[in-house]
């Protein structure tokens, strides 16, 4: 099993610490892994994005050409990497920002309102949160959900650990939900 993902957003949307979160899961779970981030002219409200590849096999080259999977936390991300993915690939879009569908007919999609998910679980900041249990939801073999406590305590900062179990509760009800994949 060999995922290859990019995840794409604004600055300030957590898509670089998304992917490393996942990254770091893969990791504890034994599995290769690679994260390459991508940032736009300015940390916060620029654009971000990163591509990660978790896989069972080594990973021969971490460049991602046509993903198997684009997140997109905004329209500008959904209509620079739409085009990218993959025919048969899944493209996971934020419908609480992007009022827009896909344009693909060859592509599948699932329309997730993170930003409402996210505010839902008191978590405001935590769309990105809300995109990782998805992920490990409609991704069977990718990552157990679990690894995502270990993941957190590797890659938040001591000052804002305090926000982890917050965190995982996110990600652990986004896991326990039930998506309509579309195409």
């Amino acid at each position: 099993m060999t995922t290859e993902i990019i995840f794409a957003g604004f600055g300030g949307q957590g898509v670089i610490l998304a992917g490393k979160i996942l990254t770091l899961a893969g990791m504890s779970e034994d599995k290769y892994v690679s994260h390459i981030p991508s940032y736009g002219a300015e940390m916060r409200g620029g654009t971000a994005n990163c591509s990660v590849i978790v896989s069972d096999d080594e990973v021969a080259s971490p460049v991602i050409e046509h993903p198997d999977v684009v997140v997109a936390l905004n329209k500008p991300s959904m209509v620079k990497f739409e085009s990218q993915l993959k025919a048969g690939g899944l493209l996971i879009y934020n419908s609480s920002l992007i009022d827009i569908k896909p344009s693909r007919t060859d592509i599948k999609y699932i329309a997730l309102p993170a930003n409402q998910m996210a505010e839902e679980c008191q978590n405001a900041r935590g769309a990105n949160m809300v995109v990782l249990g998805c992920l490990a939801k409609v991704i069977p073999g990718m990552v157990n959900v679990k690894s995502f406590e270990f993941a957190l305590d590797e890659a938040i900062s001591a000052r804002n650990k305090k926000f982890n179990p917050i965190n995982i509760a996110t990600i652990e009800a986004a896991f326990n939900k039930d998506y309509e994949i579309v195409g």
